[in-house]
C-alpha cells in the first residue's frame, strides 16, 4: 500500500507491517494512525495481520518513535516504553521461541530498544528458550503477541523463511477468513517441501544450543 493510497483493508487477504528508521516510521505512522479505525476494524472480524518490530509496537496503545511516546493503534492492550540508558540500552540477538503456534521451535534476530508490556486478552507469541533471547521486556521471557489473527514479534530473521510452520498458520487462517465470507469450506493447500526451512531452523537451534522440537 503506498503512502497516502485509499484503504481498503478487505481487498487483503494478509496484512504484514514491518519498521524502520525513525524518520520513515514516522510518515508510515501518520498514515497508519489516520486509517486506525479500519485497522482495529479488521482485527477484530479475524483480518490476519502479521507485525514485526516498530509494526508490532503501534499495534498497541502507545510505542516508541524515538525518545517521544506515540499513540497506538490500540488493536491489542499493550504498551512500549523505553528502557533506563534510551534508545542505547538494546535487546539485540538471536531468539528461539516455544510458540503455541507451531511444533517446531521459533527463530529469529531482535534488535530493539523499546520494552513491551501485554495487557488483557493479549497472550504471547512465544516464550524465549534460549539463553541469549530476552524478547518483549527483558524479564518475563514472552516475545510478541497474539490476538485473534494478529501476530506481533520483535523477531526479524527472517520470520517466514525460517519458521515454515509461521508461515502456514498465517496462510490457513486467511483461507479460513474468506471462506466464510464466502458462504463455502475453506480451501485446502497441499504441503510444500519445507526440507530446506527445516534444515535453517533446525540449524540455528543447533548453533544456539536448542533441541527442542515437539510432535
Amino acid at each position: 500500500i503506498e503512502h497516502g493510497q485509499e484503504l481498503a483493508l478487505d481487498d487483503y487477504v494478509i496484512v504484514f507491517l514491518g519498521g524502520g528508521p525513525d524518520a520513515e516510521q514516522r510518515i508510515a505512522s501518520e498514515y497508519l494512525l489516520a486509517n486506525a479505525a479500519a485497522f482495529r476494524a479488521y482485527a477484530e472480524d479475524d483480518g490476519v495481520l502479521l507485525a514485526i518490530c516498530g509494526g508490532f509496537q503501534i499495534l498497541g496503545n502507545e510505542w516508541l518513535l524515538g525518545d517521544e511516546i506515540m499513540p497506538g493503534l490500540s488493536i491489542c492492550d499493550m504498551t512500549t516504553e523505553r528502557a533506563e540508558g534510551g534508545s542505547h540500552n538494546r535487546l539485540v540477538g538471536n531468539v528461539v521461541l516455544d510458540s503455541p503456534l507451531a511444533s517446531m521451535p521459533v527463530v529469529g534476530y531482535e534488535n530493539h530498544a523499546g520494552r513491551t508490556r501485554l495487557g488483557s486478552g493479549c497472550r504471547p507469541f512465544g516464550h524465549v528458550i534460549n539463553k541469549q533471547g530476552r524478547g518483549n521486556d527483558d524479564t518475563s521471557g514472552a516475545d510478541g503477541v497474539i490476538w485473534h489473527n494478529v501476530i506481533g514479534t520483535y523477531l526479524h530473521g527472517p520470520l517466514l523463511a525460517k519458521n515454515p510452520q509461521i508461515a502456514d498458520w498465517l496462510i490457513e487462517r486467511a483461507l479460513e477468513r474468506r471462506a466464510k465470507k464466502e458462504g463455502r469450506a475453506a480451501t485446502t493447500l497441499q504441503p510444500l517441501d519445507d526440507s530446506a526451512e527445516r534444515l535453517a531452523n533446525e540449524h540455528m537451534c543447533n548453533v544456539l544450543g536448542v533441541h527442542r522440537h515437539r510432535a
